[in-house]
């Protein structure tokens, strides 16, 4: 009854049956390490977040460029407030708001883009606070340019004059004439009475859609696993059935299925 086990057809499915469990069980495994990986990694990066806050502040073009290691970190500059530019659809505590960004014009020629607080509904100009005038100091958490459409960013165009989109030097570099730091500054306290924008966890190291295709591959591999036993079984049951049915005399023996029975031609 159990003939067809040792033939060279069912060799070929048994083999490729021990070597897809253990890969599929190996990838799976693989796939949930990266998983686990990325979490670690945003936990790492949230502490980093909080302790940065209590180091002292360094100079800023000690901090750049910009890298997992240093986002976060205060830093400081010198300079004059010179372009103002709001920020919209930017939530803080679950409301909707906008940003106030003013770009601090340093004695390196270049300019920093400063985040200086939150502010609550559409942005409108005329409620925001001036800018400090004169000299000032700036102190907050070094952040890397923003990428319009990923982790929350708007990639929209066709905004009202006195707005972007996105902090980025690409995008702010159209919008003055001078040039722009690869990075920006967001204060600790909020200029003016507004809300101050916390800083946040580098690119790449949060839960992100990449971290959970990871956990959606991990699931994937493993399914995979039940499906090959599950198809092995069927065909095992198949080959069963149809051996006891032959043993029978129910279908010609050596014979997989009965041949379909051929009606002979009727006369008209």
């Amino acid at each position: 009854m159990y003939r067809f086990l040792l033939t060279p057809r069912w060799w070929g499915i048994n083999v490729f049956l021990l070597l897809a469990i253990p890969f599929c069980i190996f990838m799976g495994s693989w796939q949930l390490g990266r998983f686990e990986d990325r979490v670690d990694d945003h936990r790492d990066a949230e502490a980093r977040v909080a302790s940065d806050q209590r180091e002292e502040a360094g100079p800023l073009d000690g901090l750049l460029p910009v890298t997992k290691a240093t986002s976060g970190k205060q830093a400081t500059a010198t300079g004059r407030y010179d372009t103002q530019l709001l920020v919209p659809d930017r939530q803080l505590d679950g409301k909707d708001g906008y940003y106030v960004l003013t770009l601090l014009h340093t004695d390196a020629g270049r300019a920093l883009p400063v985040v200086r607080g939150w502010l609550p509904g559409d942005p409108d100009p005329a409620e925001v606070p001036p800018a400090p005038t004169g000299e000032v100091t700036v102190t907050g958490a070094l952040q890397a340019s923003e990428t319009p459409g990923s982790n929350g960013v708007s990639a929209r165009g066709g905004l009202p004059a006195g707005q972007t989109a996105a902090i980025s030097s690409a995008s702010l570099v159209n919008l003055v004439e001078y040039d722009v730091y690869d990075a920006w500054v967001t204060l600790n306290d909020g200029d003016s009475g507004m809300k101050a924008v916390p800083a946040t966890a580098p690119g790449g190291t949060g839960l992100d859609l990449k971290a959970f295709q990871n956990l959606g591959y991990t699931a994937e591999w493993f399914a995979f696993v039940g499906f090959v036993i599950f198809m092995w079984f069927r065909l095992y049951r198949r080959e069963l059935e149809l051996a006891r049915d032959a043993e029978l005399g129910l279908v010609p023996e050596g014979d997989e299925r009965p041949e379909p029975e051929r009606s002979s031609p009727s006369a008209v």
